[in-house]
C-alpha cells in the first residue's frame, strides 16, 4: 500500500495511519464484510424507524421512549463512525485513514457509547421512578427533566472524552503506523506509540470507570431497590406485569455491555486473547446493539410495535 511504502520511520508524526482490519482473517474479509453491512444496514433502518415513529406519535413523548431515541442517535452516531470505513476496507482494499479522521473516530466511538452507558442509566432512573414512586412519575421526570438530564449525559461523554485524541496526537510512532483493527481505537493508537503511555492509560481507565463502571453500579442499584418494590407487590399477576416493563431494558443492557466488557477488559488484561478474537468482539459490540436494541423495543413494547404495523398497513392501503 501507498502508506506503508511512504511511510518514514524518522517521521514519528504521521499523517496517514494504515488499518489491516482483523488480523489472521484478512482471506475473509470479504466475507465478513456481507454480514457486517447486512447489521449496518438493519441498524440504520431499525433505529431511523424507531426515531420517526417517536417523533411522530404524540403518545409516545414519555420518559422512557424519549431516552430511547436519544440512545438510537448515540448507536447511529457510533456505527457510521466505524462502519463505512470498515466496508471500504474490507471491500477496497483502502485501509490508509489520515491522523484527523482517526482522531476524529477515537472522539465520536469513546464519546458516544460513553453517552449510550449515561441513557442506559436514564432509563433505568426512569423504570425506578415508574415503579417505585407511581404516582410522581410525571412530576419528577417532566420535559424540562428529562432535556437536562439528556444534555448532561451528551455533555460528559464530550468533556470527558475530548482530551484522548490530544493525548494521542503528539504521541511518538516511531515503530510503526500500522494499527491492527478496523477503525481507531484508544488503545489500539496506545500500543503502537514508542513513548511512556502510563498516565493515558490511566487516564483512560478514569474516565471508563466513572462512566460505564459507575453507571453499571447505580443500574445494578436501581433494579435491586426496584425487585425489591415489585416483590412486596400483593399478587404474582401484578409482579409478572411491573418486571415485564423492565424486560426491554434488561435485554438491551446485556447486549450492550456483555461484549463492552469483554472488549475493555481483553484490551488492557487480556494479553492472552487472540488479536482476531478480541477486534472481531469489538466490532460486535460496535454493530450489533445498535441492531438489536430497535429491534428488542419493537418486538417487547406493543405500543411501538403496533405503530409500527399500522405505519406498514398505512404503506401498503397507500400502494
Amino acid at each position: 500500500m501507498l502508506g506503508m511504502s511512504a511511510y518514514n520511520k524518522t517521521d514519528v508524526h504521521p499523517s496517514i495511519f494504515i488499518l489491516i482490519g482483523i488480523p489472521g482473517l484478512e482471506a475473509a474479509h470479504i466475507w465478513i464484510s456481507i454480514p457486517f453491512c447486512v447489521v449496518y444496514l438493519l441498524a440504520l433502518l431499525g433505529n431511523c424507524s424507531l426515531l420517526f415513529i417517536i417523533k411522530t406519535d404524540s403518545s409516545l413523548h414519555e420518559p422512557m421512549y424519549l431516552f430511547l431515541c436519544m440512545l438510537a442517535v448515540a448507536d447511529l452516531i457510533v456505527c457510521t463512525t466505524a462502519v463505512p470505513k470498515l466496508l471500504s476496507l474490507f471491500w477496497f482494499h483502502d485501509g490508509e485513514i489520515r491522523i484527523e479522521a482517526c482522531l476524529t473516530q477515537v472522539f465520536l466511538i469513546h464519546s458516544c457509547s460513553t453517552m449510550e452507558s449515561g441513557f442506559f442509566l436514564a432509563m433505568a432512573f426512569d423504570r425506578y421512578i415508574a415503579i417505585c414512586n407511581p404516582l410522581r412519575h410525571s412530576a419528577i421526570l417532566t420535559q424540562a427533566v428529562i432535556g437536562g438530564m439528556g444534555l448532561g449525559i451528551a455533555l460528559r461523554g464530550m468533556v470527558l472524552l475530548s482530551p484522548h485524541p490530544f493525548l494521542l496526537r503528539w504521541l511518538p510512532y516511531c515503530r510503526t503506523n500500522i494499527i491492527s483493527h478496523t477503525y481507531c481505537e484508544f488503545m489500539a493508537l496506545i500500543k503502537i506509540a514508542c513513548a511512556e503511555t502510563r498516565i493515558r492509560r490511566a487516564y483512560s481507565l478514569i474516565v471508563a470507570f466513572l462512566t460505564g463502571g459507575v453507571d453499571f453500579i447505580l443500574i445494578i442499584c436501581s433494579y435491586v431497590l426496584i425487585l425489591h418494590t415489585v416483590f412486596h407487590l400483593p399478587s404474582k399477576e401484578a409482579r409478572l406485569k411491573t418486571l415485564g416493563t423492565c424486560g426491554s431494558h434488561i435485554c438491551v443492557i446485556l447486549v450492550s455491555y456483555t461484549p463492552a466488557f469483554f472488549s475493555f477488559l481483553t484490551h488492557r488484561f487480556g494479553h492472552h486473547v487472540a488479536p482476531h478474537v478480541h477486534i472481531f468482539v469489538a466490532n460486535i459490540y460496535l454493530l450489533v446493539p445498535p441492531m438489536v436494541n430497535p429491534i428488542i423495543y419493537g418486538v417487547r413494547t406493543k405500543r411501538i410495535r403496533d405503530r409500527f404495523l399500522k405505519f406498514f398497513s398505512f404503506s401498503k392501503s397507500v400502494n
